[in-house]
């Protein structure tokens, strides 16, 4: 079997996916996009292709490796993201041509089912507790939401207290039984970062997730870990193995690669196992669209020490877009009390609209992310 056609389609809201086909029929999809970047990693799938191009899509690390390795420059967002693209599509096709779910060729299932967690609040939290309330009713035993808007490096006394109460709002409609994700989303600064974890210690979340931005790692990480008994997840901005060892170092207990971002389903397996190592879990970071999502799944699936799983439906990017528009069955996704059961479909375990795709490519789109300034015009972290 050869690789023949490597095809890359721009679609809403704002994603990037990847067809690869072969000399005898199977083909297989990948998601390679960096949210708002996305023309940006498609040019640098169609500069990879040629290195992939007439060779066979079966030999996954090898082509792994030379996507990585074979034009000296390596990693950061783009490339590492161009590479996750290639390597979904290729496990995608291993398991077709295997007759086989990708977890079974991770070494088989570890669980019957995950659990999903879903985004509540949108960018400037408002409306809270009925944005809670909602998901609770729906059946979700997790979600994640923003603690606050745009923040100063020191804020004010009244900033904090209003993303304590934010919380507050989620522990109230979730109850004690149910578990609350907080993300600072790189916003604050370490010293605002270490009062405010210890201030939201009030409410137990499940984790704080990149408390501050991911450039700083070493002694600012540390002391952010250090500041209290809550557990510090981070990794949405981080590419590889290599990434996140120095996080792992400085105590991190939740690692949150991108399937999409963080070199694909051969990566991801791998940073999975090194957090191991240090008693860390994983809990991929996927607020992207379905292909992405399946692949995220198949590891999570194989993985001992998963966690949870991100699922971006209803998100607040998507302007109505969801990821079922792509697909001609949506039930791999369905979630009940808040989990999705085993996929049993072969490769990623779902199933593609091609037509839906192609059509959709047509009318592309331009995302990018916002951005923000504090009142003294000064560029304010999104």
């Amino acid at each position: 079997m050869k690789i023949t056609e490597i095809e890359t389609f721009l679609v809403p809201p704002r994603w990037l996916f990847l067809k690869v086909s072969t000399d005898e029929g199977v083909t297989g999809w990948g998601e390679p996009v960096v949210e708002g970047r996305a023309a940006t990693v498609r040019a640098a799938v169609h500069e990879l292709a040629d290195l992939v191009t007439g060779k066979d899509p079966l030999r996954i690390e090898d082509h792994w490796q030379v996507l990585r390795r074979a034009g000296f420059y390596r990693g950061g967002p783009v490339l590492s993201s161009a590479l996750s693209g290639f390597d979904h599509a290729l496990w995608d096709i291993a398991g077709k041509v295997r007759r086989a779910p990708v977890h079974e060729l991770l070494g088989g299932p570890v669980r019957d089912r995950v659990r999903m967690y879903s985004w509540v609040g949108g960018d400037r939290p408002a409306g809270v507790y009925e944005a809670v309330a909602a998901q609770v009713e729906a059946g979700f035993t997790a979600v994640k939401m923003n603690v606050s808007g745009p923040m100063q490096a020191i804020a004010s006394p009244a900033e904090a207290s209003a993303a304590l109460d934010r919380a507050r709002e989620a522990r109230l409609a979730l109850g004690p039984d149910r578990d609350l994700a907080i993300d600072f989303h790189g916003r604050v600064s370490p010293a605002m970062a270490r009062r405010l974890v210890r201030m939201l210690e009030e409410v137990q979340p499940m984790f704080v997730e990149e408390p501050i931005p991911p450039e700083l790692k070493g002694p600012a990480l540390e002391s952010v870990v250090s500041a209290s008994t809550l557990p510090i997840a981070l990794g949405e901005r981080l590419y590889s193995r290599w990434d996140f060892k120095p996080v792992l170092d400085a105590g991190v207990a939740v690692v949150q690669p991108d399937p999409a971002h963080a070199g694909g389903i051969s990566e991801l397996r791998r940073i999975a196992a090194l957090a191991e190592v240090y008693g860390a879990s994983l809990a991929p970071h996927c607020p992207l669209g379905p292909i992405a999502l399946a692949a995220s799944l198949q590891v999570a699936f194989a993985t001992p020490n998963f966690l949870i799983q991100e699922r971006s439906v209803g998100m607040h990017y998507h302007g109505g877009v969801e990821m079922g528009r792509y697909l001609l069955d949506t039930r791999p996704f369905t979630c009940v009390e808040g989990y999705v059961a085993r996929p049993t479909g072969f490769g990623l375990g779902i199933e593609v609209d091609e037509a839906a795709v192609r059509a959709a490519a047509e009318e592309g789109h331009t995302w990018r992310p916002p951005v923000w300034r504090h009142e003294d015009g000064g560029l304010a972290e999104w």
